[in-house]
C-alpha cells in the first residue's frame, strides 16, 4: 500500500521487476468474527479474552534480518467490541516457511495458539482447512469448500476426558478464590468449604452443557485423594492451576491446557482444539424453566430491512417472514412449520440484537 502511495504521489517504484525474488512461502489467515457453521454469519460482541501466538507486529519498513516467521496484523484488543457497523475481521494472521509445508504447519501451530471467547470466531474452521488434503495440495478454486463439506464441517466429537478434567480444575480453582474466609478465624470450617468429612470423604456431581447435551462428571474425595469418574471412566484426579495454565494428572495420563472462565461458560484450549462447556450450578438455576417454542429469534445482530407479514398471518413451512441485514450481509427469517403469525416485535430500521425474539408464532 505504501508504494501504490508513493507512485499515486509521482515517486518511482522502490525496487525494479529485476530486482524482486521469491524467498520461502507465505500464507495469510483472516481472523473473523463469524459462524461457519451458521453459513458464515457474522458475529459481534466484545472480545473478552484474547491471546494470540508469539508474532512480531506490522512495522514501516519490515523486517531488515528477513522475514517472521509468524506476523499479526490486528486493529483491535482484548476488551474491544465487534459491531455490526464494521467489518468483522478480528486479524491477518501471516507465516512464512521454507517451503509450503513448513509454512502450513507453521500456521497450524499458530491457529491453534490463538484464543478468543466472547463471540464466534471462524479458527476452527481455518484450522481444518489448512489440514485438509485439497489445501495441502493447493487443489484451490471457489468449490473448495462445498467438494469438501464432509472434512470442513465434521459432526461435534464427543468431549474428551482431558478436556472435561480441565473444566473440574478451572471451576474448583475458581471457587477457592471466591471461598469467603472469616479474618477472624481464618481455619473456620464453617467458611473453609473443602471435601474433609469426619470418617469418610464427600462426592459430588457437576453437570456441564455441550450444545444439546449434558454432560455428568463425579468427583470423589477423601483422605487418600481424589478421583473423577466420566463417562464410564473412572482415573485418579489432581491438579495445578496457575492462572488460566492448567495441569491436570489423570493416573497415567496427563493433560495441559488453558481453561478462560466467562461466568457460567467454560473455555477450554487443548491440544489445538476449542471446547466450550457451561456450567449448570444448581443452586443459580434452581426453579427456572424456559420454553422456546412458538419463538423465532434473531441469528445474529442487525436491522430489520424487510416485513412480510402482520399479526394474523397465515403462513406455510418456509414461506419468508422477515430480513435481516448486517455487515452487508443478509438473513432471511423463515416459517418453521404451517402457522399463524401472533405478532411482529420489530419493524422495518429496528436494530436487534442476537437472540432477540423477532415474532411470535403458533403452529
Amino acid at each position: 500500500v505504501e508504494w501504490q502511495l508513493r507512485v499515486a504521489a509521482g515517486e518511482p517504484l522502490p525496487l525494479t521487476q529485476e530486482q524482486l525474488r521469491i524467498d520461502g512461502h507465505a500464507l495469510e489467515a483472516r481472523i473473523y468474527a463469524e459462524n461457519p457453521d451458521k453459513q458464515f454469519l457474522p458475529s459481534t460482541g466484545t472480545l473478552r479474552y484474547l491471546r494470540t501466538p508469539p508474532a512480531v507486529q506490522f512495522m514501516r519498513g519490515g523486517d531488515v534480518h528477513g522475514p517472521a516467521g509468524i506476523r499479526i496484523d490486528a486493529g483491535v484488543r482484548e476488551g474491544d467490541t465487534i459491531s455490526p457497523f464494521y467489518d468483522p475481521m478480528i486479524a491477518k494472521l501471516i507465516v512464512w516457511g521454507k517451503d509450503r509445508d513448513e509454512a502450513l504447519a507453521r500456521m497450524r501451530q499458530a491457529l491453534a495458539s490463538y484464543h478468543v471467547v466472547g463471540l464466534s470466531t471462524n479458527v476452527a474452521f481455518l484450522q481444518r482447512l489448512v489440514s485438509s488434503q485439497a489445501f495441502r495440495t493447493a487443489d484451490l478454486d471457489t468449490g473448495l469448500i462445498e467438494r469438501n463439506e464432509a472434512t470442513l464441517f465434521p459432526p461435534a466429537a464427543p468431549v474428551g476426558l482431558e478436556v472435561i478434567a480441565l473444566a473440574v480444575a478451572a471451576l474448583l480453582d475458581r471457587e477457592t478464590r471466591e471461598r469467603r474466609v472469616d479474618a477472624a478465624d481464618q481455619h473456620s470450617p464453617w467458611t473453609h468449604g473443602g471435601a474433609w468429612r469426619l470418617n469418610g470423604g464427600v462426592s459430588r456431581t457437576l453437570r456441564f452443557g455441550y450444545g444439546e447435551q449434558v454432560l455428568e462428571v463425579t468427583l470423589n474425595t477423601d483422605a487418600r485423594g481424589s478421583t473423577l469418574i466420566y463417562a464410564n471412566q473412572v482415573v485418579s484426579f489432581a491438579c495445578n492451576c496457575q492462572g488460566d495454565e492448567i495441569r491436570v494428572d489423570l493416573g497415567t495420563r496427563h493433560a495441559h491446557g488453558q481453561v478462560h472462565a466467562d461466568g457460567e461458560a467454560f473455555h477450554a484450549f487443548h491440544a489445538g482444539g476449542h471446547v466450550s462447556l457451561t456450567w449448570l450450578d444448581p443452586l443459580a438455576h434452581a426453579g427456572e424453566a424456559e420454553s422456546e417454542h412458538g419463538k423465532l429469534t434473531a441469528p445474529m445482530p442487525g436491522k430489520v430491512i424487510a416485513v412480510m407479514v402482520e399479526a394474523g398471518s397465515i403462513v406455510t413451512r418456509g414461506a419468508p417472514l422477515l430480513v435481516m441485514e448486517a455487515m452487508k450481509m443478509e438473513h432471511t427469517i423463515s416459517a418453521p412449520v404451517d402457522g399463524v403469525v401472533s405478532e411482529v416485535l420489530y419493524g422495518v430500521g429496528e436494530q436487534v440484537a442476537e437472540g432477540s425474539q423477532l415474532l411470535a408464532f403458533e403452529a
